[in-house]
């Protein structure tokens, strides 16, 4: 099938593009001695863990029970549940995943590892554990100072094996003079806590972290020894403009219709329910995307299903109704978790197509 026979809105996927940036990746972590644990928050597609498994992840990250429940389907062997996992019924359906892999749990707090143990006891399995420190980011995790004696609570557990802590550095948007400098303080940070740890003869095997924005730059955390990047796969507008990755490094483009025009102005085929509605993390326009026929032109509006796109700056004006457009969109994750199909492409041709299995996954 071409390009040009799918139905709009389309996301789309360069093959040639992701392979790289999986490829690099996988470099990346083997030259500097860490494992490599992707989020597949991104993606959502078991097919897509495959081929992170197949270059080199020793396992996979998710945030909710129920991707866990579809990326096991991936064959990974080793499952990362980055998240706190609250509630009776989320935890017995995670212990039906705990029997058919390997499963972490990231928590920070006791009120969570208590009723983890007490199902892993009941459905016989153990659940390996990571405590999470606040790097900086102040989102969830212990501060520094209490991370050791939630690691003490934990490790006394039955059914629970504490395996070392997490953090995500998600503060540091670009990988810039400021980026770096928070980059340093969250590697004093780490290096300090793992001497807390070894003086308590705390087992401390991992220290997971990392992200895409600051992934290159990951081997400057002291004692780091697993990365999670997610939005890498296929990047996105924000990741560029930060300096992440280059703009040849974003695979992930949504195809779209014209619809109506007028002058300066063109209307296309997806909004508020086809595109992320995060505006762009830099100092750029306030746009919800990057119209790749048309640079200059500004995505400055949504409504469920119509994107407003001004060209009145734009290198090209004269688009007609019909005439399609490709998009960058700000922010990738989200965007992925609107749609129901991805498609892969080469050149003009759609190669493969995926269900979006893990969307709307939120429980």
């Amino acid at each position: 099938m071409r390009i040009s026979e799918l139905e709009t809105p389309a996301l789309l996927v360069d093959l040639d593009i992701m392979e790289a940036n999986l490829a690099r990746v996988a470099a990346y972590a083997l030259e500097h001695g860490l494992r490599l644990r992707p989020h597949t928050k991104t993606h959502k597609i078991p097919a897509l863990g495959r081929r992170q498994l197949e270059h080199d992840a020793i396992g996979l990250t998710v945030a909710k029970v129920g991707e866990a429940e579809v990326m096991v389907d991936s064959g990974v062997a080793d499952l990362l549940v980055a998240y706190p996992v609250v509630g009776r019924t989320k935890l017995e359906r995670l212990m039906e995943v705990a029997k058919k892999t390997r499963i972490t749990v990231a928590l920070d707090s006791l009120a969570v590892a208590q009723p983890l143990s007490d199902a892993a006891r009941a459905a016989q399995v153990q659940v390996d554990v990571f405590v999470e420190v606040d790097a900086g980011m102040g989102r969830v995790g212990v501060a520094p100072a209490d991370l050791v004696p939630l690691a003490k609570a934990v490790h006394n557990l039955p059914h629970l094996k504490l395996t070392g802590f997490n953090f995500y550095p998600g503060h540091i948007k670009a990988p810039d003079e400021i980026g770096l400098a928070a980059l340093a303080k969250v590697s004093d940070i780490v290096s300090a806590l793992i001497a807390e740890f070894r003086a308590a003869d705390l087992p401390v095997d991992v220290v997971s972290g990392g992200s895409t924005p600051a992934l290159y730059h990951s081997h400057r955390v002291k004692g780091l020894t697993e990365i999670r990047p997610g939005t890498y796969i296929f990047n996105d507008r924000n990741t560029a403009e930060a300096g992440g990755c280059g703009w040849e490094d974003c695979a992930a483009t949504i195809l779209t219709t014209v619809v109506s025009r007028r002058p300066g102005h063109i209307i296309v085929d997806g909004g508020s329910k086809t595109f992320s509605s995060d505006r762009t993390s830099g100092p750029g326009d306030p746009t919800f995307g990057l119209v790749r026929e048309a640079p200059g032109s500004l995505f400055y509006k949504m409504n469920e299903e119509h994107g407003y796109i001004d060209l009145r700056q734009a290198a090209r004006q004269d688009f007609a109704v019909g005439e399609r457009v490709r998009i960058l969109p700000n922010h990738i994750c989200v965007a992925v978790n609107l749609h129901e199909h991805i498609y892969g492409i080469r050149g003009d041709q759609v190669v493969e197509t995926w269900k979006v299995a893990a969307r709307g996954k939120l429980q």
